[in-house]
């Protein structure tokens, strides 16, 4: 790098740094810093960038993270292509970010696009697209700009949908335990909004405008408004942040019961899982998540069976007509009074 090219970034990087002393600033970039304590190991890191004032803020802090831990951070944006000027606000993203010395690479959505459940489908290619790029360049931590808001909306569409109790608190966490090759992380899952806002304006000078945030056509955009009301019904992030406390420690106690009961009434044996009469005698939740545990594993699948066949099977092994059958890829057999799962051939 020549040298005037090597003065120009160290001004902006002194720059970027410099914006620290601002009192507020500092406050959310130590708590970004806390949630990231257990992934201090990481060499690499990679962000989400929409280019939003959320994902901007989570750019800068970044950014300043990776000066002072020394390490490598990669910033991704994905051009879906479904609005007509994606494109050109994906290359004046890529162009503003690079005046901060932020080296945005775009990624293309191509192909067709689909006519319904639109947001979820775009969500999901965005973090496959990102994904590729991580596992290309040995990334094994991806930051996303979720915060307080994403949570409470999250909640509430999670609810409508009738989510057990693991599906409504999922969200309410640092890390997206979903992937074994790639933690996505959310370090500023507790701030809110206008936090974020507030560096982007101090920061930066410029942020993408998305059309779809204010389409009714959406249930996010329609849950969106719907918490405003919510809000002033007196049901606001800290109640929120209350409740999800709440039924946090619900869960660990639903866990402890599930690891005590997988501990004393199943052991393997000859490639297979051996359950006992007693295993059967825990509550319903007890039961539904051990079983959904010993089928994945056996089964070796990415994800738990369908919750309306596991209810289904475990009706069935109360039943004194049940024999065998599959499911998961695994033979689940009654053999006297006890149950064996095997890996199906």
């Amino acid at each position: 790098m020549k040298k005037k090219s090597l003065n120009a970034k160290k001004i902006i990087l002194k720059k970027l740094l410099k914006k620290l002393k601002n009192p507020k600033i500092k406050k959310i970039y130590n708590n970004f810093n806390s949630n990231l304590t257990n992934f201090k190991n990481s060499s690499k890191i990679a962000i989400a960038l929409s280019g939003g004032k959320d994902s901007l803020a989570l750019a800068y802090l970044a950014k300043c993270y990776s000066i002072k831990n020394n390490l490598k951070v990669y910033f991704y944006h994905v051009d879906h292509g479904l609005r007509k000027d994606s494109k050109l606000e994906a290359n004046e993203l890529k162009h503003q970010m690079k005046r901060y010395d932020l080296n945005c690479k775009i990624l293309k959505w191509r192909g067709p696009k689909p006519k319904s459940n639109i947001q979820s489908i775009a969500r999901n290619k965005r973090y496959s697209l990102i994904k590729k790029e991580c596992i290309k360049n040995k990334i094994k931590l991806l930051l996303t700009g979720h915060h307080i808001e994403d949570v409470y909306e999250n909640f509430l569409i999670r609810l409508l949908r009738g989510s057990g109790l693991k599906g409504l608190i999922s969200f309410y966490s640092v890390m997206n335990n979903d992937d074994k090759s790639l933690k996505v992380i959310k370090p500023l899952y507790e701030l809110k909004k206008k936090d974020l806002s507030y560096i982007s304006s101090n920061v930066f000078n410029f942020f993408i405008n998305d059309s779809s945030n204010t389409n009714l056509n959406f249930k996010r955009i329609r849950i969106r408004n719907l918490l405003f009301n919510l809000k002033k019904e007196g049901l606001d992030e800290e109640k929120l942040k209350l409740t999800l406390t709440n039924l946090s420690s619900s869960e660990k106690t639903i866990n402890y019961y599930v690891e005590k009961n997988l501990v004393h009434n199943v052991h393997f044996n000859n490639n297979s899982y051996i359950v006992k009469s007693g295993f059967l005698k825990e509550p319903f939740e007890i039961i539904f998540r051990s079983l959904s545990i010993i089928l994945q594993k056996v089964g070796n699948t990415y994800y738990p069976p369908r919750g309306k066949n596991l209810q289904n099977l475990i009706h069935s092994l109360n039943t004194k007509k049940f024999k065998k059958t599959t499911l998961s890829g695994c033979i689940v057999e009654k053999v006297n009074n006890s149950i064996k799962i095997y890996k199906e051939k």
